[in-house]
């Protein structure tokens, strides 16, 4: 049973009172934190500071922030113009997920139309993990090599870069991930990374696209092309910015509010070969204009998959190709891995879910594979989202991986005889778990992300109890008073009467909805229920007709199979707008629903 909450009404000052905005939307502005004219202005009219903007050209439009406010901004721009100048080879270091893929799609694309000689280097998921490397370092430099710039990582590879500098490769970090609590735990080259307080950067949750697209975005401006051509490159990269930017999950205010709705306009131009094919092959009704759920749950999922199953150059070819049946054909086989991670990922969750004590749940769920298994470790981040959803507590999902093994000619099997851990996690809101992984670093090889994400290795049986033990001690003292169940908080109580399209419309200026913007929940209580309307290829889906207005519910047929003609609801919903055929009517995208007694 979810817990429903509903946020206390904040009375507005009477300069607030002035600005004639509708009292329920006014109110979902206050409970944002938007408290003065100015901040809902500007937050209602997509404006940043602009004592902090700099335009890229005399044709920007756009109002980004300088991306000179980075402190090494200026040096990494210079040391870039100088390899390119010296025709020095330029690898762009990627990550394998959706952020990292297309982090270095923008910088390659960028540094390429500015005469570059560059190639791209991601990493494998499973034989190479995140980072940077010794063994990728090598084959950079074997390969001729001078500069090496990462996206969407490197903060914590202060061994590798040292590393890379002794073979006389020059290194620029570009990264968004939370920095060691020591500074002297930095690598020693020029970083960029919004997170790094020393910056005083206004929008210090930039995604690594976003980093990216600010260093893209410096170039261009010191670079000699007319005002023109620099607005059709900096622009030309927005559609990826906001696929990464709303794929790895980070705040949807400030600048990143702005880039991914200027990404969206970009993307519904349907100017990038690859994303048309995708959403082709994905089945995504193109003739509605992409939202950035649509990103969130059909695209994203998608590139994310080429690395979860095999190596993520599949996802960089399918966004940078410009043959239409390479498109196609990549395109098909980020479906078909999508389908066999969907697959993968519901055993492994059916495996860790048999261990769990449904009558007295802990309060941090471990998963961990069994001395024979071996499970993907592609998925376990996915797994560890879906417990933690489920049963609302921390969850961290941890595979086995054999380094090492040997044949035994008796028992006529190999016998593991070096074993390292691959770990990861995903957290409540009243938990920061990377603070807490942190606290248990003694224990780790390896280990980064989040406040609600992580990633972690640690080696030998021993050191995984001493890590279990440990972090199961330390988060049932962080959670010793947390009411462990879901909220829903709701940001007003509807009457039926204020359900009507021009308020939604209102709701809709709100958009793009994602992380610390969600998309405002409403209640609604004592509906009657007079029709009932199961949908779908397999019938998964629902529609209830309530008092007149249409519910649905998406997968929720059999939720909700009890629900019958002539039951009184009371309804939590998201208010939106269904356009179809030219013409727009109001719908309620159930959220959760409680018959009434």
């Amino acid at each position: 049973m979810k817990e429903w909450r509903l946020l206390p009404k904040i009375e507005p000052n009477e300069e607030l009172m002035k600005l004639g905005l509708n009292p329920l939307l006014l109110q979902i502005m206050l409970h944002r934190g938007f408290t003065t004219v100015n901040s809902i202005n500007n937050f209602l009219n997509f404006k940043l500071d602009e004592n902090l903007v700099l335009a890229i050209s005399e044709e920007d439009k756009n109002g980004f922030y300088n991306p000179f406010i980075f402190k090494d901004m200026e040096e990494a721009v210079k040391l870039i113009i100088t390899h390119i100048k010296r025709r020095d080879l330029i690898i762009v270091y990627g990550d394998y997920d959706a952020d990292g893929v297309t982090s270095a799609v923008i910088l390659y694309e960028t540094l390429r139309l500015l005469q570059a000689k560059v190639e791209v280097y991601l990493p494998d998921r499973v034989s190479e993990g995140y980072g940077l490397n010794k063994m990728a370092i090598n084959q950079i430099a074997q390969a001729g090599a001078k500069l090496v710039v990462t996206v969407d990582t490197g903060i914590r590879s202060k061994e590798e870069v040292a590393y890379a500098q002794s073979l006389g490769l020059d290194v620029i970090i570009t990264d968004h991930h939370v920095l060691p609590e020591k500074l002297t735990e930095l690598p020693a080259c020029l970083i960029i990374n919004p997170a790094d307080t020393r910056n005083n950067y206004p929008c210090p949750f930039l995604a690594g696209v976003g980093v990216s697209y600010k260093l893209i975005s410096a170039l261009l401006i010191k670079s000699k092309l007319s005002p023109k051509q620099k607005q059709l490159l900096a622009d030309k990269a927005l559609d990826l910015v906001a696929l990464g930017t709303i794929a790895d999950m980070v705040s949807l205010l400030d600048e990143n509010r702005l880039l991914v709705k200027k990404g969206l306009e970009i993307m519904n131009r349907n100017q990038r070969l690859g994303l048309n094919q995708l959403l082709f092959s994905a089945g995504i009704n193109t003739a509605k204009d992409l939202e950035a759920w649509n990103i969130g749950w059909q695209i994203a999922p998608r590139l994310n998959a080429a690395s979860r199953l095999s190596h993520a150059n599949t996802a960089f070819s399918l966004l940078t190709t410009k043959d239409k049946e390479e498109a196609r054909e990549l395109a098909e086989e980020l479906n078909r891995r999508n389908s066999s991670r969907q697959e993968i990922t519901k055993e492994i969750m059916s495996q860790v879910e048999e261990k769990i004590n449904q009558d007295n749940v802990p309060e941090i769920i471990i998963g961990v594979c069994d001395d024979d298994q071996a499970w993907n470790e592609g998925v376990i981040g996915l797994v560890a989202g879906k417990i933690a959803e489920k049963y609302y507590r921390p969850t961290l999902i941890i595979t086995r991986l054999v380094e090492v093994a040997e044949f035994d000619s008796k028992k006529k099997k190999l016998i593991p005889k070096q074993v390292s851990f691959k770990g990861s996690g995903r957290s409540i809101p009243e938990l920061n778990l990377i603070k807490t992984i942190e606290e248990n670093a003694i224990y780790l090889d390896k280990y980064g992300g989040h406040p609600m994400a992580c990633g972690f290795s640690l080696v030998s049986e021993e050191k995984l109890k001493l890590f279990i033990d440990r972090i199961t001690r330390l988060v049932k003292e962080k959670l010793a008073n947390v009411n462990l169940v879901p909220k829903i908080d709701i940001e007003a109580v509807l009457k039926k009467t204020d359900i009507k399209l021009d308020f939604a419309q209102y709701i809709e200026k709100l958009a793009p909805f994602g992380q610390n913007n969600s998309q405002p929940k409403f209640v609604s209580y004592n509906f009657k229920v007079e029709d009932i309307i199961v949908m779908g290829m397999e019938n998964q889906h629902i529609k209830l007709r309530l008092d007149g207005f249409w519910a649905i519910s998406f997968g929720g047929a059999k939720k909700y199979e009890d629900i019958k003609v002539g039951d009184r609801v009371d309804l939590v919903y998201y208010l939106e707008i269904n356009k179809f055929n030219g013409h727009e009517g109001i719908q309620l995208k159930i959220i959760d629903l409680k018959l009434r007694q």
